[in-house]
């Protein structure tokens, strides 16, 4: 897989379904347990929707960045102007594909782009606290958590309903490469 020629491209709106089906094997149900960044443990529902979706994808200062190989859709984030440079998140990659490289590749392509599109010092994303095989993947990758903590959005639907109500954001920041 890490020889697979890989396309880097924006979404638009005619790919929010096949985003959306994308991110929800990856995280939830049990497609997702097929790869190793599954959720079904901390939270059942839906990982996101299609109105949020279009949303980023309508949005100027936002992108949902798609990785495609000769198979189709591979791999998906998004990438928001924030206030730290850019937030990194929706990260999703096929679970038969994690660990193969498409996700380090597209964190790749989303940090150039980052830096193209906003001149963004660093890349900031938001994961689940109990995700700490999840966490250490990311520092591996050069993020860092900053000490801030985000609470989950319990009772909103759209993100999913935990399974314990203990769930938080971590807060984590690598510089980008300019």
């Amino acid at each position: 897989m890490d020889s697979e020629t890989l396309t880097f491209r924006d979404a638009g709106p005619e790919d929010v379904q096949d985003v959306l089906v994308l991110v929800e094997s990856a995280y939830r149900g049990l497609s997702s347990r097929e790869g190793w960044t599954t959720e079904a443990d901390l939270l059942e529902g839906q990982r996101t929707d299609a109105e949020s979706v279009a949303a980023i994808v309508a949005d100027p200062d936002a992108a949902v960045l798609l990785a495609e190989g000769a198979d189709g859709l591979l791999g998906c984030c998004e990438l928001r102007r924030s206030e730290a440079g850019a937030y990194f998140g929706m990260f999703a990659v096929r679970p038969k594909l994690q660990g193969r490289g498409v996700g380090r590749r597209l964190l790749t392509h989303a940090d150039a782009e980052a830096v193209r599109r906003w001149n963004a010092p660093a890349l900031e994303m938001t994961v689940i606290g109990q995700r700490t095989d999840l966490i250490a993947w990311y520092e591996r990758l050069g993020f860092a958590a900053t000490g801030e903590r985000k609470p989950f959005p319990h009772g909103d639907e759209r993100f999913g309903q935990p399974r314990r109500d203990d769930l938080e954001f971590v807060v984590l920041r690598r510089p980008t490469t300019r």
